[in-house]
């Protein structure tokens, strides 16, 4: 028996697989993150600590204890911990935009591509370095109290085995050289965050390694010492393992939280567009080419409530409208953080438009999931998709969406297995570092393949064509040419917790 355990941004689960890649038990708690306000939200370590513990717990009672287990989950955020890898003050999480006006800063002075040029990677408001940046201006005893800018999943490793260090893929953004797979130290000059080296743990050789559960560890879950675990790579990367992209060429998309498009890739290429991800995979010479956009089932959430309608409803909905929404478009950006593939833009807002008195509440859903059926070709484009698709996550259970989708793309979608594609990529993670036996292809066996109305792609190609040409006009009007670049602002000092 496989443990895999999947640190969600709102959900933590622990997933039991047979030998043979069957699901045979999946636990579940909520986490919560907490919005206090102006963009700022933030997560409770220790609660996701306890989560953790409940659900191995449940996954695994009354079976045999499991032979490894692999954890994955949300990346990015600031998760500052002390030398007992406990919180020196709630983590900062991805979804908040403190770090908005460091990153403008560096866009403007050049810093932003200058990183991309030695990485390949687009540094996002989210991510470690802007967060940093901000905290020194507004919380700086919590940095100097800290031991560790650590990532959520290395931090429940810590908790669980006592062992600080981080995975390639996690930590490819912002500061690492994703071809030696060590830290760059001109990106952390180029930033000015010299100061914060201290903070990053070392980085595990490809493909990883496992470590022996502890006595604290097995005090949280329940579960014998010594049981090997594995703490990599983080959700992107092991959705990809657990859909079975193994293929260079080969995409997937996750309608999920983030609607992430990648493709597997054999190649950096530091001369493109300053945009997205390039994530180390575990093994040597491959990397995912990511563009996780922060549009996501976040936005469907938006409308849904705007118009009093349910998820439940979702499909009813779509099947009582048509392509095209009959004239009614959207733009699907609406993080408070901006977007950050295909394109960077923290400026960057959602918008409806084309609507009249004859626009319905169907139109309206139909207009926004067909905007991020557009998005997703975007991105998986401007990744370098040139196989196969597949695709999971929470929106991919709609039928009729997915089917959008395909439509959009005019490929096949090749439905990943379920549940829990993230617990499964982080299941096979572990024991391929382990060293057990398994048969891959056969725990990432489609579930099924939805192939495209053929009839419909003039009509969405003509759309796709019109949602480029919108998001071109809204850029202009996010940051109007005459709009004065002004410098980051000052926070003010958050007490000590």
């Amino acid at each position: 028996m496989i443990l895999g355990i999947d640190l969600g941004t709102s959900m933590v689960k622990a997933a039991r697989f047979s030998p043979d890649g069957k699901c045979l038990a999946v636990a579940s708690r909520r986490s919560t993150p907490t919005s206090l306000g102006g963009g700022r939200i933030e997560q409770d370590f220790e609660e996701i600590v306890t989560a953790v513990g409940e659900v191995v717990a449940e996954a695994c009672k009354g079976a045999p204890p499991p032979e490894a287990i692999g954890i994955t989950g949300q990346s990015d955020g600031l998760w500052l911990l002390d030398e007992n890898a406990r919180g020196v003050r709630p983590a900062v999480s991805w979804l908040d935009d403190r770090g908005n006006p460091y990153l403008q800063g560096w866009i403007d002075s050049g810093a932003f591509e200058a990183v991309f040029r030695r990485n390949a990677n687009a540094i996002f408001p989210g991510s470690h370095a802007p967060l940093m940046a901000a905290l020194k201006a507004s919380d700086p005893e919590a940095l100097a109290r800290a031991h560790t800018a650590s990532y959520l999943k290395d931090g429940i490793l810590q908790r669980l085995t006592g062992a600080r260090v981080t995975d390639a893929s996690d930590c490819s953004l912002p500061f690492l050289d994703i071809r030696r797979r060590d830290y760059d130290p001109e990106i952390l000059k180029l930033l000015g965050l010299e100061d914060m080296r201290r903070l990053l743990s070392p980085v595990m050789p490809a493909p990883g390694q496992g470590f022996a559960m502890n006595a604290a560890g097995a005090a949280l879950t329940g579960l014998p010492e010594g049981i090997p675990v594995h703490a990599g790579p983080f959700d992107l990367v092991a959705c990809a393992m657990g859909a079975g992209v193994r293929e260079v060429g080969d995409g997937l998309i996750i309608i999920g939280t983030t609607l992430a498009c990648e493709v597997l890739s054999d190649r950096i290429d530091t001369t493109a567009d300053p945009v997205g991800m390039t994530l180390c995979m575990p093994q040597e010479g491959r990397w995912m080419r990511a563009m996780p956009a922060t549009v996501g089932t976040a936005t469907l959430d938006w409308v849904l409530d705007m118009i009093g309608a349910s998820h439940g409803e979702v499909d009813t909905l779509l099947a009582q409208s048509r392509p095209g929404a009959n004239g009614a478009m959207a733009l699907p950006f609406f993080s408070a953080t901006g977007e950050r593939a295909p394109f960077v833009d923290v400026n960057a807002r959602g918008q409806v438009s084309g609507l009249s008195t004859a626009t319905t509440r169907a139109d309206l859903v139909m207009a926004v999931c067909e905007s991020m059926a557009f998005a997703a070709r975007h991105c998986i484009e401007a990744a370098g998709l040139t196989g196969r698709v597949m695709v999971c996550g929470g929106g991919a259970n709609s039928s009729t969406w997915s089917q959008m989708v395909a439509d959009v793309l005019q490929r096949p979608l090749h439905i990943a297995p379920r549940p829990e594609v993230g617990a499964r990529g982080a299941a096979l993670a572990a024991m391929q570092v382990i060293g057990i036996d398994h048969d891959a292809a056969a725990w990432t066996r489609p579930e099924g393949v939805i192939d495209p109305h053929r009839d419909r792609a003039a009509t969405y190609d003509a759309g796709f064509g019109r949602y480029l040409d919108n998001v071109a006009s809204a850029r202009a009007l996010w940051t109007p040419p005459r709009a004065a670049k002004a410098a980051p602002r000052k926070e003010a000092p958050c007490p000590a917790t």
